[in-house]
């Protein structure tokens, strides 16, 4: 699908550009704000961008020049990321929840003149900085460096020119600093205007980590570039915080990742549904899915039109009663190393299962597809220049004819809609050169009630699961069980058992489980709440 974008947003090919052309026109309404907090101006987020630029500039930051960002969302943290940007420097945001050894690896590797930080995280950082020796950057307050307007003149700021470095925490365990330019992030900014158009009457409620390039390109810049007004948690979006901020938000817009909607259906909404007898009928589950879905609306605050999913794979189970509830869900597929959007669809024009055609201007192939697809390869202006000082890994990134390798496999439909498959790393070969795809396992084996989460790898047994149960079953288990652990732990063998079987029963032959082994803990994973599947080979029994 190409959507031709009109010329006013077309012809922005800057963060600085951003900043400038949304003050003039949407001077004086609300931008950004904290939950309960006083809202700040489009014209003041310019006034305060500027102020902030004149501050660093009076530290020694200079075009070209590497800035930090570590702090929580907010207004302050959205300020310092356009006074960065728009002065030439190139910011460096940094997920809060790195650990201190990480923080203090990516400050040295970019070569940060200077770290805008929060006075939550100060002390982390001082942690992560006692090994930088003579080369520790300045520490500038980000709370106070946001706060006071100035006059400060932004120098010229070209599409070509650098703007972030984001450094990465996949699920392989090697971080890379992923080089994205101003043009770049807006380009495919922009390009989202083929799914969402937004508009000064909407709301955002901003959830995930500003720090992400999904949050920070779909969520702030795209939101700011079209007069929208974000508002932002100041505490993490457990039930207890996110419920209260959406009834008193209303949300009209927002984007997340699918873990915090797998865990509203599975929790409060499909156990209720499955209670009714008459559920496994089709024609009646999917009218009970439809009157759950005004009610999951409500839950939401009334008034969504858009709610983006993407970061991670949607339970196929989730999207049949989100698609059966007429809930305004779209499904998106990206990298860090694509600004992030490479493909997506609107709200009631999704297709379970995939993650829409390619966004509007971004080139998609599949490269030695064969019946199980092939890697999603990609080109396009919202394309990455390439990983930070390790030409080594911007060679092996790319194709000898210049596409992105993004080490996914998909397949490819007539209408160019496009289902992912899987990791290209993490692709099983059956003993008959099957492919096996452990991602579709594992969705099966977390519809089951009792699972939290789970795993799925080959090794000289066949397919292995690693399976997380849900709290409350492990205690269940455990508390009925009085003669002692040896029989709470053959009951628990007993339910993956169970789990096993129901799974292989819906599997071809040489894809099904061969041994299902309990997950005592949460199994790690990356900000977008992806299991960092590098951690576990080293714990397999």
């Amino acid at each position: 699908m190409t959507i031709r974008q009109s010329d006013r947003f077309r012809a922005v090919s800057t963060l600085q550009e951003v900043l400038l052309r949304s003050a003039a026109r949407f001077t004086d309404r609300p931008a950004l704000s904290l939950l309960g907090g006083e809202p700040v101006s489009y014209r003041a987020v310019l006034g305060r961008a500027r102020g902030a630029a004149s501050l660093l500039a009076s530290r020694g930051v200079r075009a070209g020049d590497r800035v930090a960002i570590l702090g929580e969302n907010g207004p302050a943290w959205g300020i310092a990321y356009f006074a960065v940007t728009s002065m030439g420097a190139v910011a460096v945001p940094i997920l809060t929840d790195f650990p201190a050894a990480q923080i203090g690896t990516i400050v040295g590797h970019s070569g940060c003149r200077v770290v805008l930080v929060s006075s939550r995280l100060r002390e982390k950082l001082a942690s992560a900085l006692q090994e930088c020796g003579d080369g520790r950057p300045e520490i500038v307050d980000l709370e106070e460096a946001a706060a006071g307007e100035g006059s400060f003149e932004f120098p010229p700021v070209f599409g070509d020119d650098l703007a972030v470095i984001i450094y990465t925490s996949g699920t392989t365990g090697h971080s890379k600093g992923v080089v994205l330019t101003h043009g770049n992030i807006v380009s495919n900014v922009v390009a989202t205007r083929s799914i969402i158009q937004l508009q000064p009457r909407d709301r955002l409620l901003s959830i995930l980590p500003l720090a992400h390039t999904y949050e920070c390109s779909i969520g702030f810049v795209a939101a700011l570039l079209q007069g929208s007004f974000v508002t932002y948690l100041d505490r993490p979006p457990t039930a207890t915080v996110l419920l209260p901020a959406l009834a008193r938000v209303r949300p009209t817009v927002m984007v997340t990742v699918p873990l915090v909607m797998e865990k509203i259906v599975r929790s409060r909404v499909l156990p209720e549904l499955q209670r009714h007898a008459l559920y496994a009928r089709p024609l009646l589950r999917r009218l009970l899915n439809l009157a759950a879905g005004v009610k999951l609306k409500r839950l939401f605050g009334g008034c969504l039109r858009f709610f983006g999913i993407g970061g991670a794979g949607l339970a196929p189970d989730v999207e049949r009663f989100l698609a059966e509830a007429r809930f305004p869900y779209a499904i998106g597929y990206g990298l860090t190393e694509t600004s992030p959007l490479v493909a997506g669809c609107a709200p009631f024009r999704t297709r379970v299962g995939s993650v829409g055609p390619a966004l509007a201007g971004v080139e998609v192939r599949l490269a030695d597809a064969g019946p199980g697809g092939g890697e999603i390869q990609v080109r396009g202006p919202n394309v990455m220049r390439g990983y930070y000082l390790d030409p080594e890994r911007t060679r092996e990134a790319f194709t000898d004819d210049g596409w992105f390798r993004t080490g996914d496999l998909g397949t490819r439909d007539a209408r160019g809609r496009l289902f992912i498959r899987g990791r290209l790393k993490t692709m099983i070969l059956g003993a008959s050169g099957e492919n096996i795809y452990p991602e579709e396992i594992e969705a099966l084996i977390n519809q089951s009630e009792a699972v939290a989460e789970s795993l799925v790898y080959g090794d000289t047994s066949g397919v292995t699961a690693l399976v997380h149960l849900k709290p409350e079953v492990i205690e269940s288990l455990y508390g009925r069980v009085a003669d002692g652990i040896a029989k709470a732990e053959h009951a628990v063998a007993g339910l993956l058992e169970r789990i096993r079987r129901d799974v292989n029963e819906r599997l071809a032959a040489f894809s099904r489980v061969q041994r299902m082994q309990l997950q005592r803990e949460p199994f790690e994973k990356t900000p977008t709440q992806k299991i960092k599947r590098h951690v576990y080979p080293l714990r397999r029994d």
